[in-house]
């Protein structure tokens, strides 16, 4: 997500937060910002995240370079999901065509659980 500090980002960490309660044990969702660490902690102390894992991307924005997510010139990175298999393939791709919309939580929900 590009910053837990926006509205968009909040709801959507949050949703998929509700989300995880209801997937089991089998499913990790992490969302990725590059927030500074203790701003991450903050914000999910506050929020009540307690089923996604949030991992801060700020030092050096390895994952936003090597997934190609990174929009250098805001540096953050773009809102997007990946769907991963238990083996680590990526299995499905959701890249979101505006960074104030929010992610297709159905087509998200379908592909994990055509995984499960």
């Amino acid at each position: 997500v590009p910053s837990l500090d926006t509205a968009v980002c909040d709801r959507e960490t949050r949703h998929f937060n509700q989300l995880a309660a209801g997937l089991g044990d089998d499913v990790l969702i992490l969302t990725i910002s590059v927030d500074l660490p203790p701003a991450q902690k903050r914000w999910c102390g506050a929020a009540g995240i307690d089923k996604v894992v949030v991992m801060s991307d700020h030092r050096e924005v390895s994952f936003g370079t090597n997934y190609r997510v990174l929009m250098p010139s805001k540096r953050q990175l773009a809102r997007c999901v990946f769907v991963l298999d238990k083996n680590d393939v990526i299995r499905h791709v959701q890249l979101v065509p505006a960074i104030g919309q929010e992610p297709d939580y159905d087509e998200v929900l379908a592909a994990v659980k055509a995984l499960l």
